[in-house]
């Protein structure tokens, strides 16, 4: 356990990079910032070659491993606190807290095809925790590879509970969850979709015909597409012509 003399460790890894010790955020240098970052991300041991490996990729691996080791070195204070340091490896202190593991727990109950999204799940506060992406605006191949990975889990997981929502009667964190959706990815159908049954569910016919409007009109002047026979009908009986 934290003692008093030593608040909580919080990392941030969605909507952007933060450590915070307690409510005060933590000053980071830029290479000791990628270095927690990842071991945040990885929440567990990673030896010091892989590490070194992967955040500086370009170098020779002695200039890499000497690298890793000036940026632990500039880790003071709770920086130091979060990491726990071994001869061969690192890992992140038990008590520290990675709201990306939460979000990807989330993410995996929402998706599970054998449980039933539970009550806790159903809630405002799993919206929020799958509205942020991935250390955006970070460019490392590391750092890519998990953002998209992300990208597409959260999204399928948002447009799963939508019809969570609507199951249970709540159309309007229905509604909020397809928008999360549609906003982070505005050509996907399928969220577009989920948007437009969401707002059926509540009886706006005509939100759900101005957002397939939109939607038409959207992926015609970006993509030269129109949308799917599937898409379609969720709307036909909307109006006496409906765009084939």
């Amino acid at each position: 356990m934290e003692s008093s003399d030593h608040p909580p460790l919080r990392v941030t890894l969605l909507g952007g990079f933060r450590l915070l010790a307690g409510d005060d955020r933590v000053a980071v240098s830029g290479g000791s910032e990628r270095l927690l970052a990842f071991v945040a991300l990885c929440g567990q041991a990673v030896s010091r070659n892989l590490l070194a490996g992967t955040l500086w990729p370009e170098a020779p691996e002695r200039r890499a491993c000497a690298s890793l080791r000036s940026a632990l070195v500039r880790l003071n204070g709770a920086g130091r606190r979060l990491l726990s340091v071994g001869t061969t490896e690192i890992r992140l202190c038990p008590e520290a807290h990675v709201d990306f593991h939460d979000a990807r727990s989330l993410a995996y109950r929402i998706l599970d095809p054998t449980t039933p999204t539970g009550n806790r799940d159903l809630s405002a506060e799993a919206v929020g925790l799958l509205s942020n992406g991935l250390l955006p605006g970070w460019y490392d191949d590391w750092a890519v590879l998990e953002a998209e990975e992300w990208h597409q889990r959260r999204l399928h997981a948002l447009e799963a509970l939508t019809d969570d929502f609507v199951a249970a009667g709540r159309c309007a964190d229905a509604v909020a969850a397809a928008g999360v959706a549609v906003r982070a990815e505005p050509l996907r159908e399928s969220a577009r979709a989920a948007l437009i049954r969401a707002h059926l569910a509540e009886d706006n016919q005509a939100e759900a015909l101005r957002c397939f409007e939109r939607y038409r009109r959207h992926l015609q002047a970006e993509l030269g597409l129109r949308p799917t026979p599937r898409l379609c009908e969720l709307v036909a009986g909307l109006r006496s012509e409906t765009p084939p």
